[in-house]
């Protein structure tokens, strides 16, 4: 069962278009898995979440905020996207991509119309990815703006 803050989170992402982008994002990007996070500083929440890769988590799942990336996203408000974890000299020796077994990232800041950070828009894949060309990081920034603007009509807010 989940807590009152992790039902509200499944609510913001139980939308179509959310579901739609995570979708463009896998076939777009070839990667497997695609979910909208809500970060804050003390949980990671998954609020939508296409898994063809079997990663294992669903809408309201949670992992260990220290274990992400995504809180790094949050502290700086900058974008990760990694072609190849492996080969890369900056992301090679991180512990997150070894502690969940991926090779490819993307992680996009979500920031709401009115500036608040929500969380991110992430994808991940064990298999090396092209993601840093500039056609597609704007696309991956174009959807994390549209997710934004789908999170921003939430009732309550």
């Amino acid at each position: 069962m989940l807590d009152e803050s992790a039902q509200k989170v499944v609510n913001d992402g139980d939308n179509d278009e959310i579901r739609a982008i995570l979708r463009e994002i896998c076939d777009l990007t070839g990667m497997g898995f695609a979910a909208v996070a809500r970060v804050t500083d003390r949980r990671w929440i998954a609020a939508q979440v296409l898994d063809k890769i079997e990663f294992g988590l669903n809408p309201g799942d949670e992992l260990e905020l220290k274990t992400t990336i995504c809180d790094e996203i949050r502290q700086s408000g900058v974008a990760v996207i990694v072609d190849q974890i492996s080969i890369d000299e900056d992301w090679r020796t991180h512990p997150t991509p070894m502690l969940y077994g991926f090779e490819s990232y993307a992680s996009i800041p979500i920031f709401l119309t009115g500036g608040q950070f929500y969380g991110t828009l992430c994808a991940i894949d064990p298999g090396a990815r092209t993601l840093n060309t500039a056609a597609l990081v704007a696309k991956l920034h174009d959807f994390a703006a549209r997710v934004a603007v789908i999170l921003s009509r939430r009732p309550g807010d």
